[in-house]
């Protein structure tokens, strides 16, 4: 840690008496800079661009890096570039940062025992049901062995906008590495992205703290990676790998944010908010909205005259305006899939308890419902000290405190908890813009204590308050059995720290007078122990925090098991099976979510923030299941649906043994093939548009409706008598040997059929539907008797939970659909082509879901936006067609790519301008001296 500081005023606040390696360090430098004659010229000089490098290099030069004259560093490239890291005190800090990082994350992991440093799982909730399955299709498409392409997805959703997933999910550049990974080695894969994205965020963090300010190397790193493995990445983002790319982009943005302030890089500056904003543009958002608040607290608090101020203001609107409208091909897509997607029950926003928020800055706290700001003590308990440290400038201080708190209180506020999560309150987490907030509180830290430790009073008061917020938080309900002890043993070690650092110049005093000629290396000694015990109160508080952070969630919240022989076995045997696109083969329910993402196939599981309504709807309306509110439809195992699909190869599982979250599942997998009408059937009596056919309340109702054909015996005499504890029981007559059928969505409880094991259901409306099931074969007698049991008192029933399943009926309807179904089908990567029997008439019904995007067009007819029948694709036939195509683009990508387009000509234009038509205001400007700059312009 840096030495104590004297009191003095920030940097264009005035003067103050330095101290004698001060003068000694101003009289050498003002030999250089004779030009700067005070600072009020200095900072407004610093605008310069040529000026502001010069003072860069200046301060790395102070702070061990490069000094102006050096010579390039010689050499094979990699020896130049651990030479400029070596000279670089940014580099060294961003490196160190990231290094950091990097460790204590998978300390975390060790000693949680998680993979891969352990046999527990990692995949809870999301991350093993969305993301972990997303990324394993994502290596499939990239290696070219998936069915669809950047369009769409052929294996989910029965057809689903990839494009829009891709965005959400997968447009990271860190993503690509998933190809350097075998396909059974995917979880390590997503972690080495995770891992990679934490400790970019590091680095990028503890570049831009010395350039917010100079300062020493170890503590911006120390800090930087305070950043990374703040409580919201180690509570959301760890598991919410997308979500990381804003953690990354905030540090960016900022910078580049400094970048308009200079009127530098205007090129780069639009290029790194694209790339933040098509990495992930929700994040980005984010940390978009908390760059403005850096950019408008340095803009503030500068000594620039008014017309800077604006320019540079204006210069960052820009750089935003320019760089978002590079993304907009993928954005504008993302966009208009959520106007599409399956609606989530509207949430309103209840603020927690100031309690729980001053909790979630204490270790080794887990909550998804309260905004996680832990940043690790010592680095707290610093950014405390900023409002008492006199030795920073009254103006700074008043301006980023009063930034802290009002940004800290918009958390809090309804109105401005929407402003921050684009207008709408997110299901699950609501504080999901905590990393700005945990950045703004670092960034305290490093300006309270870059130019040498806060004195006693200031550190007094900090620590006053750090006491007073863990007193307020002792009763709250995420306080862990670690929590105090962690927060004890590292506050210890701050103490032990700031100790040595006051110590130091009484031990340098008492080594000069002893050791007259040599007295630098033991006066070095109590600041390098200080940076040590830093960094072991940080490091190890935030490894013991990662690490119960990951047990908390793995006991309270849904978990998947690890990939393993279960999921390998079923992707061997569905390759051997796939007949795509004569049929699709289903692989079932296997672990986790997304099935044919994992391991191929074409299945009806699909989880994803854009599942469509049209879908949801559509596999709801047939006696699918779901989960997550609608957005995640599973799979429903029925002769019906797979013909009304075209599933002619069905994969069943059965667990070796119960899964458990620290053994990869094993199961025994069997095929079964039946006889299914092609992708595209015809149906001749039909004609479009079909408005006035809908879905009704019945899902048997529904599937006849949709097949074509009746294919159920209506249950004659059926009767419900209720009776106590939940116990109901339904009679009724039916057909012998039918297959009988229980359709009861909300039903959570057993359903058992006279002489036949029970069945167990799980529904639970608005969140999960239960599928509808089979309970057996209706006896000779034709008899039939159901006890249905409920755990949640007297059961909620549809009008007809009850269907028999004549299997006779089912074989003719097959067999007339195929024959009047389409010859042939091909596919590429976003199109479908069919061939029909010549003289075809009626309607062509597609079996993939009528989502916005597609396209169609019988023989050489133009292609015209695709008619749907019951939520699938259908296309009108004349007689003489004999062949059917449709071809699938996202929307929004036209428009996008238009906007992006314009954005490219307007770069290209700030580019040509900068590059020959320099701005003349900014010509002959004055140099600056090195100690008037922060490594930006203000030194604020």
């Amino acid at each position: 840690m840096p030495p104590a500081a004297e009191t003095v005023p920030d940097r264009g606040e005035g003067a103050r008496p330095a101290k004698p390696d001060e003068r000694e360090n101003a009289q050498r430098e003002d030999a250089t800079f004779q030009g700067a004659k005070h600072e009020g010229a200095q900072h407004d000089a610093a605008k310069d661009g040529d000026a502001q490098r010069e003072g860069a290099k200046q301060g790395d030069a102070q702070h061990g890096g490069a000094r102006p004259g050096d010579a390039e560093p010689e050499g094979p490239p990699r020896g130049r570039v651990l030479a400029r890291i070596r000279q670089s005190a940014r580099l060294r800090a961003a490196s160190a940062a990231a290094f950091l990082s990097c460790v204590v994350l998978c300390l975390g992991g060790a000693l949680a025992g998680s993979h891969p440093f352990g046999p527990t799982t990692r995949n809870i909730v999301d991350l093993g049901q969305q993301y972990l399955p997303f990324h394993a299709y994502w290596r499939s498409l990239l290696l070219g062995r998936a069915d669809g392409d950047l369009f769409l997805n052929w294996s989910a959703g029965f057809g689903s906008n990839f494009l829009g997933d891709y965005g959400t999910y997968l447009s990271s550049p860190f993503d690509l590495m998933v190809v350097l990974f075998p396909a059974d080695r995917i979880e390590l894969a997503l972690y080495v992205i995770t891992a990679a994205k934490i400790t970019a965020a590091g680095g990028a963090m503890a570049a831009l703290l010395l350039i917010l300010r100079r300062g020493p190397w170890p503590v911006a790193a120390v800090l930087g990676a305070a950043y990374a493995l703040c409580g919201w990445t180690l509570n959301y983002g760890a598991t919410v790998p997308m979500w990381l790319d804003g953690l990354l982009a905030f540090p960016l943005l900022c910078l580049v944010g400094e970048w308009a302030r200079a009127g530098r890089r205007p090129v780069l500056g639009p290029l790194v908010v694209a790339v933040a904003w098509y990495a992930n543009f929700y994040t980005a958002y984010m940390a978009t909205v908390g760059a403005a608040v850096v950019l408008m607290v340095r803009l503030l608090t500068a000594d620039d005259a008014g017309r800077r101020r604006l320019a540079g203001l204006l210069r960052a609107a820009r750089a935003v305006l320019v760089g978002v409208g590079l993304a907009a091909p993928l954005v504008l897509v993302i966009f208009l899939a959520t106007r599409v997607a399956d609606p989530t029950p509207e949430v309103t926003f209840t603020a927690v308890a100031w309690t729980e928020v001053f909790a979630r800055l204490l270790p080794a706290t887990a909550s998804v419902a309260s905004p996680a700001l832990f940043i690790g003590t010592p680095a707290l308990a610093l950014a405390l000290t900023l409002p008492f440290n006199g030795a920073v400038a009254p103006r700074v201080r008043a301006a980023w405190t009063a930034a802290i708190c009002l940004v800290a209180l918009s958390t809090q506020w309804e109105p401005t908890h929407l402003l921050w999560h684009a207008g709408a309150s997110p299901n699950g987490i609501p504080y999901r813009q905590t990393f700005v907030l945990c950045g703004l509180l670092l960034m305290a830290a490093w300006l309270s204590t870059a130019q040498g430790l806060p004195r006693a009073p200031a550190l007094l008061a900090a620590g006053a308050l750090l006491a007073g917020m863990a007193y307020a938080a002792r009763d709250s309900a995420v306080v862990d059995r670690w929590t105090y002890p962690a927060f004890a043993a590292a506050l210890t070690l701050a103490v032990l720290a700031a100790a040595a650092v006051f110590l130091a110049p009484l031990l340098a005093r008492l080594l000069a007078r002893r050791f007259p000629g040599r007295p630098g290396a033991g006066a070095r000694a109590l600041p390098a122990v200080a940076v040590i015990l830093l960094v072991l109160a940080q490091a190890g508080e935030t490894a013991a925090t990662a690490g119960r952070i990951e047990e908390q969630q793995l006991a309270k919240v849904a978990w998947a098991p690890r990939l393993g022989p279960w999921h390998q076995d079923m992707a061997r045997a569905t390759a051997r099976e796939d007949a795509w696109p004569r049929h699709r083969t289903e692989p079932g329910e296997v672990p986790g979510g997304n099935d044919a993402l994992l391991v191929g196939g074409q299945g009806a599981d699909y989880y994803s923030s854009l599942t469509s309504d049209t879908y949801s709807r559509t596999l709801t309306a047939l006696g699918f299941g779901f989960y997550a509110k609608g957005r995640h439809p599973v799979g429903l195992d029925h002769p019906v649906t797979d013909a009304i699909f075209s599933i002619g190869t069905r994969m069943r599982s059965r667990p070796s043994a119960p899964v458990r979250t620290d053994e990869p599942p094993e199961a025994a997998i069997t095929t079964t093939r039946t006889a299914v009408p092609p992708l595209v059937t015809v149906r001749p009596d039909l004609r479009l548009p079909a408005s006035g056919i809908r879905f009704g309340d019945s899902s048997f109702a529904n599937q006849e409706l949709l097949l074509g054909a009746q294919v159920y015996a209506t249950p004659a005499g059926l009767r419900r008598t209720d009776g106590p504890g939940g116990a109901t029981t339904l009679t009724a007559s039916c057909p012998a040997d039918a297959r009988l059928w229980f359709w009861a969505p909300e039903f959570t409880g057993t359903a058992t059929l006279a002489g036949r094991p029970p069945v167990d259901f799980a529904g639970g409306l608005p969140s999960v539907q239960g599928p509808m099931r089979s309970l057996g074969t209706v006896p000779a007698s034709g008899s039939v008797r159901i006890e249905v049991r409920s755990a949640e008192g007297t059961p909620v029933l549809p009008r007809q939970p009850v269907g028999c399943l004549v299997q006779e009926k089912l074989d003719t309807a097959v067999r007339r659909l195929t024959a009047t179904g389409a010859t042939a089908v091909r596919t590429t990567g976003h199109t479908l082509t069919a061939e029909l029997p010549a003289g075809s008439t009626g309607t062509a019904v597609v079996a993939v879901p009528r989502i916005p995007g597609w396209s169609c067009a019988a023989g050489e007819a133009p292609p015209a936006p695709a008619q749907r029948y019951l939520g699938l694709l259908a296309v009108p036939l004349d007689g003489e067609a004999t062949t059917v195509s449709c071809a699938f683009r996202p929307p929004g990508l036209r428009l996008g790519g238009a906007i992006g387009a314009l954005a490219l000509l307007c770069l290209a234009a700030i580019g040509f301008r900068h590059r020959f038509l320099p701005n003349r205001f900014l010509r002959g400007t004055t140099r600056i001296h090195p100690q008037c700059t922060s490594g930006s312009s203000d030194g604020n």
